[in-house]
């Protein structure tokens, strides 16, 4: 005969009510590739990979890209129109030259990025994001105000996005407890 264990459902209610918050609030910062499967490379197409996401204080941008060929510049707001990030404009606000950048997204404001390689900036490998407050952005978690102007994708390589706050263990966590709810 199994005995009834009274602290096992309560443990189980205690840690689905804190996962059910912590998916509700968004609490947890998101990594990003610049420009997914493209990286960081003047082939992409970085103004509409931005309009994608909703970027927000404490996320990483991660630059991955052949440090031979590319870099990273954060930039100012003139700089990153004109691409002229000579030391003269005094627009750069930062270098990045690894090959594997990861930029902590600290500030809710907009945040530039040029490649400084001649010609790369002008080609079009830049883009610039408006990076939200957590509470800002969970309260109203829909798309961009201004849509992408881009054509989906027409590959099937595809993957399902949880939402922000959601790791995978969670799910584990709700099997443990629906089994502790079914079996207590």
């Amino acid at each position: 005969m199994l005995k009834y264990n009274i602290r096992f459902p309560i443990v189980v209610v205690v840690i689905t009510v804190i996962n059910i918050l912590f998916l509700i609030k968004g609490v947890k910062s998101a990594d990003y590739i610049v420009g997914d499967e493209e990286q960081w490379n003047s082939q992409a197409n970085f103004g509409s990979w931005s309009q994608l996401y909703n970027f927000t204080v404490g996320d990483v941008l991660v630059f991955k890209y052949n440090k031979e060929q590319h870099n990273v510049y954060e930039v100012t707001q003139t700089t990153y129109q004109t691409c002229d990030a000579s030391s003269s404009t005094g627009g750069v606000l930062a270098k990045y030259e690894s090959g594997n950048d990861q930029i902590a997204l600290t500030e809710a404001k907009k945040y530039w990025f040029i490649c400084n390689v001649a010609g790369h900036c002008l080609g079009g490998m830049r883009f610039n994001i408006d990076v939200k407050d957590q509470e800002a952005n969970t309260t109203s978690n829909s798309a961009p105000s201004t849509p992408p102007t881009f054509e989906e994708p027409t590959n099937s390589n595809s993957c399902i996005r949880l939402p922000a706050g959601f790791e995978i263990w969670h799910i584990g966590i709700y099997i443990v407890g629906l089994f502790g709810l079914i079996f207590t």
